[in-house]
């Protein structure tokens, strides 16, 4: 199995299947502290969970970024 077809395959698992993917391919390649990884992914679900909640509201990229 080749990289597009297996980056397809992952491209069909929900949002946090990829998610986890995505952190294990990252870890993989580079060497974290445990601790900070812990720490990131507490504030990530945080974020996330206030998001849907309510209460906060996403900004388009284009807002912060501008247009390229």
């Amino acid at each position: 199995m080749g990289r597009r077809e297996i980056i397809e395959l992952a491209m069909q698992l929900e949002l946090a299947e990829r998610f986890e993917v995505a952190e294990e391919l990252l870890r993989s390649v580079e060497q974290a502290d445990p601790e900070i990884d812990r720490l990131w992914l507490e504030e990530a679900e945080r974020r996330l969970a206030a998001y849907r909640a309510g209460k906060v509201k996403g900004i388009p990229a284009e807002d912060i970024f501008g247009s390229f």
